[in-house]
């Protein structure tokens, strides 16, 4: 009825049950697989669930298509809330807020060959802040502090040009 095992007193299975009783312990005995690995009867193993699993997420990908942001957003390079767009016969400029910081970017419409571009952002009672060159898709983002103060900003794509006043106040 008992079988020392290293040691240690265990007993048979006496029941019948397929359920191993020691002293203190209630677990059942789990019958083990090849390599002492624990099998658990009717369920599959790891890598037959992959095997199902990364072909129709593969195609659930195809079908919806990527995800990330929206062609519209990926042009700028600020952070915070739209607050101001500016169109101009070439592009446009774009002014965003966040809690303390103000931004703008001067956004050519036709990206493509390098063309003269500026962004200015100026905060009330201090000096503006530029960013101008030769670009392909857009000037800046240029950056200021302006919590609790007004701002301008202006922005050129080519020869056409746009301003927006003091606004943010």
């Amino acid at each position: 009825m008992f079988d020392e095992v290293d040691g240690a007193d265990e007993m048979d299975d006496v029941s019948g049950d397929g359920v191993t009783r020691r002293p203190g312990s209630w677990r059942p005995k789990v019958p083990t697989g090849p390599k002492g690995r624990t099998a658990r009867p009717g369920r599959p193993g790891r890598t037959a669930v992959s095997l199902l699993v990364l072909p129709l997420l593969g195609a659930l990908v195809l079908v919806l298509g990527p995800t990330g942001p929206a062609p519209a957003q990926a042009a700028s390079a600020c952070s915070g809330r739209l607050v101001k767009t500016v169109t101009f016969s070439t592009g446009s400029l774009r002014v965003y807020k966040s809690r303390a910081y103000a931004c703008a970017v001067a956004v050519a419409k036709k990206p493509g060959a390098r063309r003269a571009m500026r962004v200015s952002l100026q905060p009330r009672g201090g000096r503006a802040v530029v960013d101008s060159g030769r670009f392909t898709k857009l000037a800046g983002p240029v950056t200021v502090h302006a919590l609790n103060r007004c701002v301008r900003a202006s922005g050129s794509v080519g020869g056409s040009s746009g301003s927006t006043g003091w606004i943010l106040c």
